[in-house]
């Protein structure tokens, strides 16, 4: 009599780590938890966690495409944050220059 578990990925023995990780990103995964720390009633501190584990294409589908504007991981959205910076230098001169023009005239 044999007293072995059952495995959860069909008659073959199991899966391998690079099919349990396709699921995963594919599907999706979502881990979320609180921790409260209180004293005598009083509530010092709270962290709230959310972590979530899916592929880029599966949190687009989600409407999550934060990486998209950050600019520590985007070199389009660090393009756009220089030239937002530029064009705000630029106005900057520009209007220190009509200054120092009015300054000249009067």
């Amino acid at each position: 009599m044999s007293s072995q578990v059952p495995s959860p990925y069909g008659s073959n023995g199991g899966a391998n780590l690079a099919d349990i990780l396709e699921r995963v990103l594919d599907k999706g995964v979502v881990i979320a938890g609180d921790i409260r720390i209180n004293l005598l009633d009083i509530e010092l501190l709270t962290i709230k966690l959310r972590l979530i584990v899916a592929s880029v294409e599966r949190a687009e589908e989600m409407g999550i495409d934060w990486w998209r504007d950050d600019p520590s991981l985007s070199s389009g959205a660090r393009r756009r944050e220089l030239a937002r910076e530029n064009e705000r230098l630029r106005e900057r001169i520009a209007a220190l220059e009509e200054q120092e023009t009015r300054e000249e005239i009067t």
